[in-house]
């Protein structure tokens, strides 16, 4: 395990936060790409050996202090039967939910054996894994598996899944067991903790996350207590209600247009904060984006090591296609050479 990631969640102050990114073993990885050469991306994500061999790439390249399990979001919609393809469209379902079909959805204690792969992968990954590292699991956030089935992405303005609220509570009644079964997989397979990804609450208001959303990813929460994190894109500290907040989370993540030093000083949440330059930056030129990147990290410079010492360091969102592998590798030198 990673002594400052261990020590985050601990809540122990540390001077220099742990360092990883969402989507540090993807695409814009060399390593990634040559795996991606021999094997289908469904290959690298169910065939265990191969997922860990990926995931382990950007802990060998880039010293990341955490590996994340190599996966997809996707697998437990597939799991419940609606059937899962990759093309290079992206993804793509077999049907698409609505209230006259939800019945075709397979129980949660027959979907879960679709899902034993991932603690396989976990397994094997923290195998492969130098002991200093820690390995963390992701699951897909109930909102974000939701509008994929309703609309097959996330794109837009989300006007199917919306309009479809009603039928959310009934398809929470097939996600959330399966959910919460495939979390504890992960964490037999040796996740330390899981993240739940809900990358597309974000479009909804407010007052509709705190109704519709927050109930379910609470009872995730109970379950595993200081176990779980959350993040979604767009979400704001307004969408939070403080039941929410005070719910048991190892952590939560906020993306690049969110001003992280506040939340630290003012103590958002119990646990750890994560994030959140932002990826486009990655793309710059290499004196602008070291010279963003600096002014990023100097805006935690009067943040208390107190609570600093909650700050997990990352991206806003996940490292993108095309990001060059040198921009990376700085990012996590400095991160180290400025708060060391």
């Amino acid at each position: 395990m990673n002594k400052r990631f261990v020590d985050t969640l601990a809540g122990v102050n540390g001077k220099i936060p742990p360092v990883w990114m969402m989507r540090q073993a993807g695409r814009y990885h060399k390593h990634y790409q040559a795996l991606r050469a021999k094997h289908s991306f469904m290959e690298l994500c169910k065939n265990p050996e191969l997922a860990a061999q990926v995931a382990l790439g950007p802990i060998q390249d880039f010293d990341f202090d955490v590996a994340i399990l190599f996966s997809d979001l996707l697998f437990p919609l597939e799991a419940l039967g609606m059937g899962l393809e990759y093309t290079d469209a992206g993804p793509r379902l077999a049907w698409q939910l609505r209230p006259e079909n939800l019945n075709q959805l397979v129980p949660a204690n027959e979907a879960l054996e679709k899902l034993f792969f991932q603690k396989k992968a976990v397994e094997l990954t923290r195998q492969m894994l130098p002991k200093d590292k820690s390995l963390v699991g992701f699951v897909g956030g109930t909102w974000t598996l939701f509008v994929y089935a309703c609309e097959g992405s996330h794109t837009g303005g989300m006007i199917l899944s919306k309009k479809q609220l009603p039928l959310f509570q009934k398809y929470l009644n097939f996600m959330l067991p399966l959910l919460k079964e495939n979390i504890r997989l992960q964490f037999e397979g040796g996740a330390e903790i899981v993240y739940l990804f809900d990358t597309a609450a974000g479009e909804l208001s407010p007052a509709m996350f705190q109704e519709w959303i927050e109930p379910g990813l609470m009872t995730l929460a109970d379950a595993y207590p200081t176990k779980l994190a959350y993040y979604s894109k767009a979400t704001y500290p307004t969408h939070f209600s403080k039941k929410f907040l005070a719910s048991p989370w190892a952590g939560l993540g906020f993306d690049h247009k969110v001003g992280l030093p506040e939340l630290l000083k003012n103590k958002l949440n119990k646990g750890f904060i994560q994030g959140n330059f932002d990826q486009n930056l990655l793309h710059a030129d290499t004196d602008f984006f070291k010279s963003e990147f600096t002014k990023f990290l100097k805006s935690f410079s009067d943040v208390d090591v107190s609570h600093r010492g909650s700050w997990v360091c990352g991206l806003g969102h996940g490292v993108l296609p095309k990001t060059p592998e040198s921009h990376v590798k700085f990012f996590v030198e400095e991160v180290r050479k400025v708060f060391g």
